[in-house]
């Protein structure tokens, strides 16, 4: 039998754990930051650097706004060109057949089912996601929003680009459907 105090303890960690994630501060570093950058990308478009953890959007010439990001874990990276063809304001989820293959145990509610996990502030995908495709195919690779911020600066994902919520707001605000997007 659960004790009053355990219960009241167990609630308390509930509600003090959303606001801790909040809460947290990625370095410095990380935070989006106008750089100087390379000529060989073109304005518009997007550079993301996994070994470095930042993606760079380039905004003119010789500049760049550079944000940090959270990537793949080791052999669940995405490289290569792709095109951002769609953008989604609180996306919805489901893992892939991959994911769950790798992880059942962490993945067991959407195992035997077609259950995909509504949009929102608990969904992974955060609050913006933009999705990569490839020669007009989904790649299933995203760059998106988490709820698990202290992974930016981090080699932890499934594969797909994590942003800070705010920052891939800001992202998704400037750049449009077509946006080429190089990861290397």
């Amino acid at each position: 039998m659960i004790s009053r105090r355990t219960f009241v303890t167990a609630a308390a960690a509930s509600v003090a754990l959303p606001s801790l994630a909040q809460a947290f501060e990625v370095a410095p570093r990380f935070q989006p930051q106008p750089v100087s950058f390379t000529t060989e990308y073109a304005p518009g478009q997007i550079l993301i650097v996994p070994k470095a953890h930042f993606l760079y959007y380039v905004t003119e010439p010789g500049k760049a706004l550079r944000y940090g990001v959270g990537v793949g874990k080791a052999g669940l990276e995405f490289t290569g060109n792709a095109t951002i063809s769609v953008k989604k304001e609180w996306p919805t989820w489901r893992p892939t057949n991959e994911m769950i293959e790798r992880e059942p145990s962490h993945y067991g509610e959407f195992i035997d089912n077609d259950y995909v996990q509504p949009g929102g502030p608990g969904n992974p995908l955060g609050a913006r996601a933009l999705y990569l495709f490839q020669n007009g195919r989904d790649t299933y690779f995203r760059i998106h929003g988490t709820t698990a911020p202290q992974s930016i600066g981090r080699s932890v994902s499934n594969g797909c680009i994590r942003m800070l919520n705010e920052h891939v707001e800001d992202l998704y605000e400037r750049v449009p459907l077509g946006t080429v997007v190089t990861v290397i």
